[in-house]
């Protein structure tokens, strides 16, 4: 029997009056409920962020039929205040396009005259600020109740803007005016939570609101959003089985693929890893191990600020990248590192943890954002990659897989020539190394490939069904001096028994002219 999964669902209410598979998160709601602390939580898109909110919404508004047989039902019980009713002001900024200029003053108009109607007042005649606090007041005076503030997806505005600096101090200075009032509306507030993908160190809403508890890296929290490995094989068995038995393979196997393509987004460096509920229930509802997520988009002002600052593409994957906590959690729009923004947009997540340093170690979370990323790098790094003209990863790997290795001289050269034009502090040789390191790290992906950097160690190695490539390459030397030190430093010898056809080539490529100048194989 095939079960509705949850793709896309962000309400609570449809989710569970249509019957929906649900993974129980609802003691969470408890947890964060009990008090009257604002909170504030950074979650990668498509994460559940609003499924989250929306929850709350359910849970602060009384609806006690949604949450039949749930946890949260025990945990409330049943005593004079359980299930009470109060004002819930849920504050989404999806749904609008940031871009264009006043389109944050047109979205917050529409939410308050949402708000106003249902109180019946208003005065549209003020500011946004000073309505929204009006609101507040009216509010709690008119239910007997302190009011619940949810927002949902706070930076959307600022992330659409980042490209344009005009913008994005517009809409920051737009979101100031607004979320301040709540800087002094303590006596309104039963609760608040503020959600979004990144947390924006010189937004208000944090500089303003001294209490606000951020919770995005906190071990009590670490799995709020995500699926962990125990509720797949507690609330998925079935569709697991569905989907092991379509890919031909084992449940262990089948548990062992998802793993690694979906899985180790880390939140807490003690905290397990949680998998991608997005690319999870899609690949459950297809059967396929398919790149879901990064279908939805990947910001290019992301791909622009890692390539700006030349940050190696092998890096991410390395174990070279550290950050401490403080800087993991606050993003600055002026600040050229991209590390933060990738940490809190979920390209990178926590590997390991120093106690003593106070520093994470930090690298891709699985196979799914590896290779999407890698793949939206390599045409920034060298925009002649593409399946149009034959230099994309597909085109080579066949050539590989039939021994063509004049047609892969020619993807390679051509892949090389297309390296834009760069400046004396940003070096042909970044360039050369990173779209080098792409190159051959994504054809790993679909046959044995290694690219290797240390001294004395052969540049790549490549194994196909029928073909063995032992490739050196040369920065201004010549391709007899790479065959050479293939020779001389036995590079073939683990491969002088194989019944695979061998090939030593070697590569030279001119800086000056930036091209692939010399190519023999022997």
């Amino acid at each position: 029997m095939t079960r509705d999964l949850p793709i896309g669902i962000q309400s609570f209410e449809k989710l569970r009056r249509d019957g929906y598979a649900y993974v129980d998160k609802t003691a969470y709601v408890h947890q964060l409920a009990r008090t009257s602390v604002p909170y504030f939580l950074s979650r990668p898109r498509r994460f559940g962020k609003s499924l989250l909110v929306s929850t709350l919404k359910a849970y602060f508004e009384g609806k006690r039929d949604l949450f039949e047989g749930l946890e949260i039902e025990k945990l409330e019980g049943n005593g004079p205040n359980a299930w009470q009713a109060r004002p819930v002001f849920s504050l989404s900024f999806n749904g609008a396009d940031y871009t264009k200029p006043g389109a944050l003053e047109d979205k917050l108009d529409s939410l308050l005259r949402d708000l106003e109607d249902e109180w019946g007042d208003d005065r549209r005649s003020l500011e946004l600020g000073p309505r929204f606090q009006y609101l507040l007041k009216l509010a709690h005076a008119g239910s007997g109740h302190r009011v619940v503030v949810l927002v949902d997806e706070y930076d959307k505005p600022l992330l659409e803007s980042i490209h344009d600096p005009k913008l994005e101090n517009r809409n920051r200075a737009t979101l100031k005016g607004f979320f301040s009032v709540l800087k002094d509306a303590d006596e309104h507030l039963r609760f608040s939570l503020v959600t979004g993908v990144t947390k924006f160190s010189k937004v208000s809403i944090f500089s303003d609101l001294n209490q606000l508890r951020d919770i995005s890296m906190s071990r009590a929290y670490a799995d709020i959003c995500g699926i962990t490995e125990e509720e797949l094989l507690r609330d998925f068995s079935p569709e697991l089985d569905t989907m092991a038995s379509e890919l031909e393979i084992d449940r262990d196997g089948c548990l062992k693929a998802l793993r690694a393509q979906y899985d180790g987004y880390r939140f807490h460096h003690k905290a397990p890893g949680v998998y991608n509920p997005f690319s999870l229930f899609n690949a459950l509802l297809e059967c396929e191990l398919g790149s879901y997520w990064f279908q939805t988009g990947t910001p290019t002002f992301l791909l622009r600020r890692m390539q700006e600052v030349n940050l190696e593409p092998r890096r991410l994957t390395d174990g070279t990248i550290y950050a401490t906590e403080r800087r993991l959690s606050d993003y600055r729009a002026d600040d050229p590192d991209p590390i933060p923004l990738l940490f809190q947009t979920g390209y990178l997540t926590i590997s390991s943890y120093d106690s003593l340093l106070g520093e994470y170690e930090l690298a891709v979370p699985n196979g799914e954002v590896k290779w999407g990323l890698f793949e939206e790098l390599l045409p920034a790094w060298a925009p002649g990659y593409g399946a149009a003209r034959g230099t994309d990863v597909f085109t080579l790997r066949r050539l590989v897989e039939t021994g063509d290795t004049e047609g892969m001289r020619r993807v390679i050269a051509a892949l090389f020539a297309s390296i834009p034009y760069t400046h004396e502090d940003d070096p042909f040789e970044n360039y050369f190394q990173a779209v080098l390191w792409l190159v051959f790290t994504l054809l790993g992906r679909y046959v044995a490939c290694e690219v290797h950097q240390a001294t004395g160690r052969v540049d790549c190695v490549v194994e196909a069904r029928s073909h063995v490539y032992v490739i050196e390459f040369k920065r201004n030397g010549t391709a007899a001096e790479a065959l050479a030190q293939i020779e001389n430093k036995g590079y073939t010898a683990p491969f002088e028994a194989d019944t695979r056809k061998l090939h030593r080539i070697g590569c030279a490529f001119d800086a000056r002219t930036r091209l692939l100048a010399e190519w023999e194989e022997c």
